[in-house]
């Protein structure tokens, strides 16, 4: 079933938010490591995005460096992304937790 912030109690939201912000990545962090190494893709590491982190980090390797001027573009679009990959990020720790929590509370009423 589908449940959603609006069926929950006060301290059902109370736990929920405490893990969204418990899991959650920070952007300050993120935005840190886009600066100083964007071009390497250490920002996609951060976020899990892991298969186009290689692909930046190699781009760079590979071509001794002049690779830097494509994937320093790639992540200055980047910049403009970060902070909705945090949010379906904190959108998808609310519906877990939501859904631990309802799972949890029918097995309790079970009984």
């Amino acid at each position: 079933m589908n449940y959603s912030r609006t069926d929950l109690s006060t301290e059902e939201m109370l736990l929920v938010n405490s893990e969204v912000e418990k899991k959650k990545r920070s952007l300050v962090v993120a935005y840190l490591l886009w600066f100083f190494l964007g071009a390497l893709g250490a920002h996609r590491f951060y976020f899990k995005k892991t298969g186009t982190g290689i692909a930046m980090l190699l781009m760079v390797v590979l071509t001794i460096g002049f690779g830097a001027i494509i994937t320093g573009i790639w992540a200055l679009v980047d910049a403009f992304l970060m902070p909705g990959w945090q949010q379906r990020e904190v959108e998808a720790i609310e519906r877990e937790t939501i859904a631990s929590l309802k799972t949890r509370s029918e097995r309790q009423a079970a009984f």
